[in-house]
Parts: C-alpha cells; structure tokens; sequence
C-alpha cells in the first residue's frame, strides 16, 4: 500500500512542504516518484517518519536525526526503547495531574496542603541515605548546604540545567544510539562535569573519582527511582552504560 503525499501530510498533522523539505535533505525519500511527479510513500516510509516524528518531540535537530536512522537497521528494537520512554512520560505526567488536582481541591475547599504531594520528585533530601551510607555524612552536609545556599534563583538554574541533561539523555536512549557512540559519550562528560559542579563528591571542583562515577551509575539502575529521570529502565540502562564506557576511557 502506498500514501500519496497530501494524505501523509494530513494523517501526519504536517505539511506537503515539510515532506518535500525532508526528501530535499535526504531524511525522508518518497518509495517512489509518479511520472507526473507526486511523491508516493509506501509503509517503510511510514514507519520512518513516524519515528521522525518521535524523535522531533524530544528536541533533536534533523541532521542528527538522519544520521541516527541511518545507523539504526533494527526498527522494531529502537521503536521499544522508545516506546518505553513514551510509557515513562506518561506515567511522570500521570503523577504531575494527580498532583495539581490535588492542590485545586484543596485551595478550593479551604483545606491545608500537602507539601510532600504539591512537590513530589523535587525533594533534593530524598537520597540522603545512600548519599550518607556510600560516601560519609560530611559529603551530604557539604553538598546539601551548598544547594540551600544557592537560594531559589539559583537552585531553579541548577534544575533547569539537570532537567535539560536529564532530557538529552532521554532523547539518546529513544533514538537507540550505542552507549559507546560519539552522542552518548559527550552526554557522559557533560554529567561528570555536572556532577564535578557540586560540592560534596569526591573529586568536587574537577573530575569525579572513578569510582564514584562508577558507583552512582550502578545506582541509577539498581533504584528504581531514577528511571522516571531518564525515560525507564531501558533509558537509565542506557546511562549507566555510558557513564562506563566514558570512565573506561579517560579515567
């Protein structure tokens, strides 16, 4: 079966222009091309746009976008990380509604709040203990006086800057690029700088001991609290083995 490119367009929630763009770049070629010139697209290409279209939602720009495709032969397995991470955002979005109906409930009944449930998953206390029990109570006590004295301004930059890591590492693990790859491995060095940023860990200031790195990426997928950061099971799998690959490298 094959589409012609105003019902792709229509079915897609694009445009004809957009798909005339992508065959012009080499992104998305029609199955064929008719005698009087109308692009036809059969289910190969169907299937590619709709991960184009996936990826596009996560914020990557069209040339890396070509190039993951191109290097990504096995569609059913990429399409499952992605669906993957999909199911996770549902699940974080699912939580964030609860949440805000919550408040309006509340406010609009008079009734008190609570805090617990107006800011789940912003709590930078809940991993004290394991912050506690790897590396001592004094890296805890650095780290977290450090972050109540960047005062909200700051602490909202520091967010905005783990949210943004958190999304890039999110958006490579959809689009099933290798731990190992070029993507990934820089990903790696903007976490262990982030992470080198605060005080507290071993190394604060420059590279991160190896072994922390090491450490807190097992962690990652050995809590299961951190998968919701980084697009579920398979995501943070993803990180993890990055975070390896970077320290069996330059560490």
């Amino acid at each position: 079966m094959e589409a012609s490119i105003q019902e792709v367009a229509r079915l897609a929630g694009t445009t004809s222009r957009t798909l005339r763009h992508y065959d012009d770049i080499g992104l998305l070629p029609p199955s064929r091309v008719g005698a009087n010139g109308y692009r036809w697209y059969d289910d190969d290409a169907l299937v590619r746009l709709q991960r184009i279209l996936l990826l596009r939602e996560l914020g990557l720009g069209l040339d890396p976008i070509r190039r993951l495709l191109d290097e990504q032969a096995d569609e059913p397995a990429a399409l499952r990380t992605h669906l993957e991470w999909l199911r996770s955002e549902r699940n974080r979005i699912g939580r964030q509604i609860a949440s805000v109906e919550r408040t309006i409930a509340s406010r609009e009944k008079g009734e008190g709040i609570v805090a617990e449930q107006v800011f789940d998953g912003f709590d930078h206390t809940q991993y004290r203990e394991e912050v506690e029990a790897r590396w001592g109570k004094d890296a805890y006590a650095s780290s977290d006086a450090w972050w109540r004295g960047l005062g909200a301004e700051g602490q909202a930059r520091h967010r905005a800057v783990q949210e943004q890591l958190s999304a890039d590492w999110r958006a490579a693990a959809a689009s099933g690029a290798d731990p190992a790859s070029d993507t990934a491995q820089g990903l790696a060095a903007r976490h262990v700088a982030w992470l080198g940023s605060i005080p507290g860990t071993p190394g604060a200031g420059g590279t991160p001991e190896r072994a922390y790195i090491e450490g807190l990426a097992d962690m990652y997928v050995a809590d299961e609290r951190f998968a919701a950061h980084y697009g579920g099971a398979a995501g943070v799998t993803f990180v993890r083995d990055a975070l390896h690959a970077w320290t069996a490298r330059h560490l």
